[in-house]
């Protein structure tokens, strides 16, 4: 990590929406995050900031983007309940963004490895909150990983990991963000990202209710 303490972050920092200026970077970002396997290309990016820019969110730290979040509207109702990653985010096109909809969907949230430790994804987490709200949405779903069910799969069921997360009795490094940050665990989804090993192909689909939604 960065040697950088957060009151000169706090100072610094700028959130703001993603430009096409911004797509070679926050692309770097996404490798630098998940690795070549499960990135944003710039096409994707391109596409988002297309469709909804509103959705698409980073952080900038001395004119470097150390974070980035992508989202997209949906009538969640309209899916499946065995739904897959590739079908919430048009393989991360979001050419299915319905600005009609109820539910912002949560496609993506990015740090860089310099900069983790110093709440820049619980900053991104808010920034979704304010778009929210600003939108008078009625909630926020994500599908999360569980990167650590791996260790544990031989042992339980995902849904029995996700309850032991809940409960603090087991830590996930994206579960339990999750929940820290108000998420509740809706469901559990099997081959929402088949190739994800270490969350044996499961995901957790969670939650935030925005309290402030109105149907006026």
């Amino acid at each position: 990590m960065t040697n950088i303490d957060l009151p000169s972050l706090e100072k610094e920092i700028v959130i703001r929406k993603i430009t096409e200026e911004d797509l070679v970077e926050v692309a770097a970002l996404s490798i630098n995050s998940f690795g070549p396997d499960f990135s944003f290309n710039k096409e994707q990016l391109e596409s988002q900031v297309k469709n909804f820019p509103e959705g698409q969110i980073c952080i900038e730290y001395k004119g470097r983007v150390v974070g980035s979040c992508s989202s997209l509207i949906v009538n969640f109702k309209d899916y499946t309940h065995n739904h897959s990653y590739t079908a919430l985010s048009d393989n991360g096109y979001i050419r299915n963004h319905n600005p009609e909809g109820l539910n912002l969907y949560g496609v993506e949230v990015s740090v860089h490895h310099d900069y983790r430790k110093l709440k820049i994804g619980r900053r991104l987490y808010n920034a979704r909150k304010q778009v929210c709200k600003d939108l008078n949405l009625k909630s926020i779903i994500i599908g999360g990983r569980i990167p650590n069910y791996y260790k544990y799969s031989h042992l339980m069921s995902a849904q029995a990991y996700a309850e032991k997360v809940l409960k603090d009795e087991i830590y996930d490094p994206v579960m339990t963000f999750q929940k820290n940050n108000g998420f509740v665990l809706r469901e559990i989804i099997p081959n929402y990202l088949p190739d994800d090993e270490a969350s044996r192909g499961y995901a957790t689909s969670m939650e935030w209710i925005n309290e402030d939604y109105t149907t006026e």
